[in-house]
Formats: C-alpha cells, structure tokens, sequence
C-alpha cells in the first residue's frame, strides 16, 4: 500500500475575482464624474496662513482642470513632457493632478522637504520640462534651490518654473498660465485627452532602493484608477463620505487613495495644506467628515492636543480612521476608537504597486489591526518567498512578492533596477519581509532592504549612507533605524572619519540639515573608530543598532 502524504500549504495566495477593472485614463475619470454628478462638493481646501479657502464642486474642478490643461498646452507641454510639482496641498496641486494627464505629460511628484542635491537629481533623471512650485515651504527654500541649480547650466532641457505664490524674476505666474488657456480651444485639449490610453504612465513617484539612488517609479492610468476603486471598496468608502486628511499629494496615498478613491466613490476630499494638529481638529469640528485618513503619529499629535483633551472638537462624525503601514500600536487603536469614536482600517502598499496591496476586514479585532496588514485585495496575487525563490509554508517569513494589475511600468530610465525588482514573471519583489498565515492574512516582520518608517515616511539609509560618505571628512557611514515610541522608527548614523580628521555631532547634524529633507535626518549621531564584521567583512548593522539599544536604555533606567 503506498502512503499517503499531505503537501503542506503553501504561503501563496492566487488572485480573487472582483469588480471588473475599468479601462479609463484619471482625466476620463473626471469627465465621467463631473458629467454624472456636477453639483458634488468634491474638494474642500482651507488655509487662513496662505489664504486659501477653496470649495469646489466636480463641475468646478472639470472646469479649473481644464483651463489649466489648455494653458499648458499654450505653453509647449507636449504629450511625454515630464513636468514636476513641488508644493504643499495647494489646490493648484490637485489641478495640475488632473491636467497634467488629460493633455499626456506625466506628473513627477516631488517633496516638500527635497533640499538643492535632491531637486536636482530629480531634474536630471527624470528630464523636466517645467516645475509647478511654491516659493518655499516651512522653512525650505525650494525657489533657491531651483535657481542654484538652473545657474550650473547642467538642465537644458528644462523650461519653465510656474510660480503658485507671487512674480519673481525668471519665473511664470501660475495665474498667467491660467490666461493663456484663452488661446487653446476646447476641441484641441478633446482631440489630445483622446490619445491617452489606460496602459500609458501619467505619473513617475520618486522612491529609493538599496543603492541609495532614488529611482523614479512610472504609475499607469490603468493600475491607479484600479487600485483608488478596489481598496477604496475594502477600507469602507460610501457615497457620501468626507474624508478629511494632511496627507501629502506628492505621496501616492495622497493622490491616489485619496483623491481618485473619493472620486470614484462618490466622496468629498477635504485637504489641510500640511498636517498641523489643531487645525486638523478644527476642520474635524467644522466640516464633519466621516472618514480621517493619517499615520499614526498625526493621530497621536491629535489625541494629545490641548484642544481635544480639553472637549473642544466633536468627533461624532468619524466612522473610519484609514492607515497605511505594518504593525500599528494598540494602544492608538483603542483610543481612536474610544475618543475619536472612528473604526480602524489598516492597509498595506508601497508605491510601486500603485499603492496599495492588503487591507484589514471591518469585523477583525483591534489585536488583529495591530499585528497584520490584512489580506491581499481582490485581483492581487501574493506569495511569500525564501531567499532561493521557493514558496514558504504559512507563518515563515520571506519576501513578500506581489503580481497585480497595479504594479508599475517600470523604473524611468532604469532598466536594469527595475529588472531587478519586477521580474519575467511579472512578480514584483518589494524588499519586504513578511509571513502569511493560513486564511491569507499578511504580516509584516522587517524591511530585507533595512527601509526605516518615520513618521509615515520612508527613510532609505543607504541613501543616507551615500550622502554622508561624500562629506569629505568622513570615510564611511553606516545607518540603521531603531525603535521611536512617537515616530514609530527614527535613524541613527554610525560615522568613520577619516584619518586625522575631527567632527562634532552638532557640525555633521548641521550639515544634514543644509542638505536632506528633514524626515532623512539622523536622530542620533555616533563616531567609530571601526564596526562589527562578519567573517566576510560585512558590516554587522543588527550589532550597531543593540550597542545604540543598549545605551539609550541604560540611559533612560538612570
């Protein structure tokens, strides 16, 4: 008699049929939209420190967006033009995040906090035709960089720098663009919105890798308008719902969970410029929406803030808070269910898959919220790999593989990076380890690419590590996150100077500053004469971050 042998289950969970995708490009989105409910309040905007106070409906906003396209189209823009957006979540933003595609330029987002070498990489790589900024933005003097970099002579494909704030020398008013669209007639911006097709790229979303070189992630109309729909579906969005939020339109969960999500179900968007805890509250208070999309920290900000504990803001209105991330505090999700009386919702992604890849389930439990990302969204396929590519059995960890309708076009002009990340098969391998439990639910355990999660953001040391190494004090640099009870992760750079050299950490803190985005710098600075290696001369970086561990807690036992 033979045996019987039972193959055990494999970490591999196939695609699940849903909702037919839509075969629609984001400006033919609109148009459907606004066509089918004009007098929808799609877009609400306030901001007494900038003067913004801006309520439009879809027939508004269709009617903004297209003003815009055809100004641009006056311009020069032709269809392939990349043209960079580098602002706070002016209502400008969400213009250009329509009439950039409808007349097929291609969106290269950009953030806030980008210092003078970061702009210019993005200049470079991603080839820009114009750049659509605010002056500055807390403190960044974004205006100053642009001009330092066009001064070098090195971007002569570069051609305009549209001004949303104010008339200085060498640049274009917004508002002056606005008026050429008088020279463009309708028909023209019809007849060039018609060549746009669901498989073209109309977004590029800088994201970093391993080598430290940012790399420039082309988003389609198919797999964003795709994805805005289905997970909109499983975190809960209604017809009819407010969803309030500071989150960045230079981030896909900004511009594209958001925005497209709320367009496509119905919904309004009610945009902070930029997240500050009490006006966040106020708009709370004064708008009632019922869905607050945030990071934990700002939800902790919000908890903690004067006016909230005090019973200032009313709150009934929220039903759902949505995060994206991996494992969420439990103790935040009781309180945002206590106090702001709003239920959890927990989605996972990364702006490669157009974002999002997993979402919780309104019935799981506050403890399960905390430890999973949820299961895959319909039409995705995930699976779970060890580091030789079989499938791992449920509970092993792996790298989390993702094949989806959303994945990206690719890495622009990279080809040999994203070849390295999406894979004949269609697989993308995202870097991240994570274990899948039997039913398909997903958690995730670290970061294979040593990703730190600040505060909603991502912090790539060994872009950190690249940039510290070209100080010309500093012989290497090896950057590792550690755990932060308010950020969630913060940096911590490990420094080797050269020989004969000095450095402060006040000086090298200084120097980051002038030179990184704020969320990039390390919180904690140590110099070495030597790090820990293995046999075969790597760094042991889980060596550095115990010694840091250890001392920051003896430090607090004191």
């Amino acid at each position: 008699m033979t045996a019987v042998t039972h193959q055990p289950r494999l970490a591999h969970w196939p695609a699940r049929p849903g909702p037919e995708l839509l075969q629609l490009t984001v400006g033919d989105l609109l148009d459907q939209e606004a066509a089918r409910d004009p007098d929808r309040l799609f877009f609400v905007c306030r901001d007494p420190d900038l003067g913004i106070d801006v309520r439009w409906t879809l027939r508004e906003l269709k009617s903004h967006v297209d003003r815009l396209a055809r100004g641009l189209m006056q311009l020069g823009i032709e269809r392939g033009d990349k043209v960079g957006v580098l602002s706070p979540n002016r209502p400008e933003w969400l213009l250009a995040n329509f009439a950039l595609p409808k007349i097929g330029a291609v969106l290269v987002t950009v953030n806030t906090h980008s210092r003078q070498q970061e702009l210019g990489h993005i200049l470079a790589q991603a080839e820009l035709r114009a750049l659509i900024l605010q002056g500055s933005h807390r403190g960044n003097p974004t205006l100053g960089h642009l001009r330092a970099l066009l001064a070098t002579g090195s971007y002569p494909g570069f051609r305009h720098a549209i001004l949303l704030d104010g008339e200085e020398p060498g640049t274009l008013p917004f508002d002056q663009v606005l008026a050429a669209a008088d020279a463009v007639e309708p028909a023209a911006l019809a007849e060039r919105q018609s060549r746009a097709s669901p498989s073209d790229a109309w977004q590029i979303q800088f994201t970093s890798g391993t080598t430290g070189s940012p790399k420039g992630a082309m988003l389609t109309h198919f797999g964003t308008v795709n994805n805005a729909r289905i997970f909109g579906s499983a975190a809960g969005m209604r017809p009819g719902d407010r969803l309030v939020s500071a989150m960045p339109m230079f981030h896909t969960a900004g511009n594209i969970t958001e925005v497209l999500g709320l367009l496509v179900h119905g919904g309004t968007l009610v945009k902070a410029t930029a997240f500050e805890p009490g006006w966040m509250l106020r708009l709370i208070h004064e708008e009632r929406p019922t869905i607050l999309a945030a990071v934990p920290t700002m939800v902790i900000a919000m908890l903690n803030h004067p006016s909230f504990m005090a019973g200032e803001v009313d709150t009934a209105s929220l039903r759902l808070w949505i995060a994206g991330g991996t494992a969420m505090p439990l103790r935040v999700l009781e309180r945002v269910r206590q106090e702001f009386g709003a239920e959890p919702q927990i989605g996972f992604g990364m702006t490669e898959l157009s974002p999002m890849v997993s979402c919780t389930a309104m019935g799981d439990s506050l403890e399960r919220k905390s430890q999973t990302v949820g299961r895959p969204l319909p039409h995705v396929e995930v699976k779970i790999a060890d580091s030789e590519g079989a499938t791992c059995r449920p509970g092993e960890p792996g790298e989390l593989l993702v094949r989806s309708f959303g994945a990206m076009a690719g890495y622009y002009r990279q080809p040999e990076a994203t070849a390295r990340t999406l894979d004949a098969e269609g697989w993308l391998h995202s870097g991240d380890l994570a274990s899948m439990d039997e039913d398909g639910t997903l958690r995730i355990v670290g970061r294979i690419k040593d990703m730190i999660k600040r505060g909603g953001e991502n912090v790539y040391p060994a872009e950190v590590e690249d940039f510290l190494a070209r100080h010309p004090k500093i012989a290497q640099a090896q950057v590792v996150g550690v755990p932060d009870g308010y950020m969630g992760e913060e940096s911590a750079a490990f420094v080797q100077l050269r020989p004969g050299e000095s450095m402060t950490p006040d000086e090298l803190a200084a120097h980051c500053r002038e030179h990184m985005a704020r969320h990039k710098l390390p919180k904690y600075i140590r110099f070495v004469t030597r790090y820990p290696l293995t046999a075969s001369g790597k760094v042991m970086k889980y060596a550095l971050r115990e010694n840091l561990l250890n001392e920051l807690n003896a430090g607090d036992s004191r």
